[in-house]
């Protein structure tokens, strides 16, 4: 993102009353567009506003100004700045539910702990704004109207976006698996042995005869005649006609 001075159109102001600086070159240096800075000059645009300079805010240098009024192609450039400004922290504010929808936060908390339980609760007050109290009630099942609740998708009830959701759900995965290594288990072994299915039997796997003869799963044949092809006789139970 381009930086742009501080009260952008007060500088504006105070460049085309002091400067020879063509009208695309304020408006590009502002962040302002063309017809608003030509606006300024004309008067029609900015009424009241005391012109700012850039020059004694810091913001501009006199050569930068001395460049762009030789060169109409030349492009500002904002001085840096020699007091590094920290960035302004927002204060999270509690989540806001419309009334129209806040008898549905018992379902999607509910919905949320038998899907999710590896959310702590800080995760699930942020996505449906409730409280610890009412989510212990409704995990205890002590809730008032624990018998009529539903499990329902916040994003379907509109408590939460997809995006929230499943950044709080990574976000959770992350935590338990740190704290499963640091308890020293090996996560990876789990995730191999869970990929690689149920486990034989002990008696298959000490019998080689018995392993060989599974097949795909399913036991082996118990005799010869199990496998044979069928036959007419088999199937009408009468000899074919050769006449």
């Amino acid at each position: 993102m381009t930086q742009i001075p501080l009260m952008p159109k007060a500088t504006a102001v105070w460049l085309v009353e002091h400067t020879a600086l063509s009208f695309e070159q304020i408006a590009e240096f502002c962040g302002l567009h063309v017809l608003e800075v030509k606006g300024i000059a004309d008067g029609d645009v900015a009424h009241g506003i005391k012109g700012m300079d850039p020059i004694s805010s810091g913001q501009l240098t006199r050569e930068e100004i001395r460049k762009g009024q030789d060169n109409s192609n030349y492009r500002l450039q904002l001085a840096k700045s020699k007091v590094e400004i920290p960035p302004v922290k927002t204060k999270r504010v509690p989540k806001y539910t419309p009334l129209s929808r806040r008898h549905d936060r018992p379902n999607a908390i509910l919905w949320l702990l038998r899907s999710h339980p590896e959310l702590r609760d800080s995760q699930i007050m942020r996505l449906v704004g409730t409280t610890k109290p009412t989510i212990e009630a409704i995990r205890e099942r002590t809730h008032w109207n624990s018998a009529n609740l539903q499990p329902q998708d916040p994003v379907a009830l509109g408590l939460c976006s997809q995006i929230d959701l499943d950044a709080e759900v990574r976000k959770a995965s992350k935590r338990v698996e740190q704290e499963r290594r640091d308890a020293g288990i090996d996560v990876d072994a789990e995730q191999e042995e869970a990929a690689a299915g149920t486990l034989l039997p002990a008696e298959e796997t000490s019998n080689p005869d018995a392993f060989a003869n599974r097949h795909d799963g399913r036991p082996a044949a118990k005799d010869d005649e199990d496998e044979r092809e069928l036959t007419i006789e088999d199937v009408f139970g009468t000899q074919p006609d050769r006449t």
